[in-house]
């Protein structure tokens, strides 16, 4: 989290705008939290620069819970396309089989997850209701730096896209999505809040078992408060876009800005790595995460010595994945360039007393 959001949020904890209430005590059908529901909403189409015909829900279930509530919502019963890429395009596929006929259109799993299946060589099913993908894989550290054109692939399906994890960390191409998913806690607050955004002509087609507040027609005709929203996640939420709009790159702002920021950051720790025998990341250079970086050592049997250093100078969570191993490095948007650069700094200094 930005820390300027963190201190904002502690100054306002007992007393939001004079309302002699912090937001958690708020009813969420009051005055104030229609403020802080409207601006969110509105700071976030401005930042993402969400076109009018997609709706922008606030909801709950974290990215877990929309592997059953999208094929809920778009599958109709019938067939869905998923391209393997990783852990969390597993579990989606997974899950989606339990509301549709769920099948693999491409998958990068023969050759361990460390690339990405060309989109031309893609298997397409011609009556897929939707085609899913998970635009960036934290666990394998994998990312697709533009989203393919399913329309220059032949399908008349629209992409659905998981982008729990590097969402506002660079643009999104919407003219190529139909709906965008993620779990907030990554890049935008805390965890409890799932955001979503869905193109207006894919609103009406929930499944009859689909809960009704997971129905996406239904959150969006109620203004994302069909039950009791997640008001601290939204709140928090609103001041991370906020602190997002006013970030500055140069000529850049907003979304832009923290594009080129992350690509500097991103740039750096993969210079260090490639640039020594010591360390290695083992994915494509053409994909590779700007947010989540694993590595490698060497010498594997040091890896307890490096965590302990590490935590020693500051540098915390960079133990990779269970299923991976190694180290990962998750770099995402609050992540200042000096924190990348101490990582650095430590990876130098460690490689020096051990190599």
């Amino acid at each position: 989290m930005p820390e300027a959001v963190l201190q904002q949020a502690a100054a306002e904890m007992l007393d939001w705008h004079g309302s002699g209430m912090g937001v958690m005590e708020m009813s969420h059908r009051g005055k104030e939290f229609g403020e802080i529901l409207a601006q969110a909403e509105g700071d976030l189409r401005r930042l993402l620069h969400v076109p009018e015909q997609f709706h922008i829900l606030f909801m709950q279930g974290g990215g877990l819970g929309e592997n059953a509530i999208v094929p809920l919502n778009l599958s109709r019963g019938g067939i869905v396309d998923f391209v393997i890429t990783g852990s969390w395009s597993i579990k989606s596929h997974k899950e989606a089989r339990r509301y549709c006929d769920a099948r693999i259109a491409a998958s990068n799993a023969e050759g361990g997850h460390l690339d990405l299946p060309d989109p031309s060589g893609w298997q397409l099913s011609s009556s897929a209701s939707y085609v899913h993908l998970c635009s960036n894989e934290t666990i394998n550290g994998i990312e697709f730096q533009e989203l393919p054109d399913l329309k220059a692939l032949g399908s008349s399906a629209p992409l659905a896209i998981d982008f729990s994890s590097h969402v506002a960390s660079r643009p999104v191409d919407w003219s190529r999505v139909g709906l965008a998913f993620g779990g907030a806690q990554k890049n935008l607050g805390p965890a409890g809040l799932t955001l979503v955004v869905v193109r207006d002509e894919l609103l009406g087609h929930a499944l009859d078992i689909c809960p009704s507040a997971f129905n996406y027609r239904t959150v969006a005709d109620n203004q994302s408060m069909y039950n009791t929203p997640p008001t601290w996640g939204i709140y928090i939420a609103g001041l991370t876009f906020q602190w997002l709009l006013a970030q500055k790159e140069g000529e850049l702002t907003g979304v832009e800005a923290m594009a080129r920021r992350n690509a500097a950051k991103a740039k750096l720790l993969y210079d260090a790595i490639d640039g020594s025998s010591f360390y290695s990341n083992r994915v494509a250079v053409e994909c590779r995460s700007r947010m989540n970086v694993p590595f490698f050592l060497a010498d594997e049997s040091r890896n307890a010595a490096f965590l302990e250093g590490a935590r020693a100078a500051g540098l915390l969570q960079l133990k990779g994945h269970k299923s991976v191993g190694g180290m990962r490095a998750s770099i995402y948007n609050a992540m200042p360039l000096e924190g990348v650069q101490a990582l650095v700094a430590y990876m130098r200094e460690f490689e020096r007393l051990h190599a």
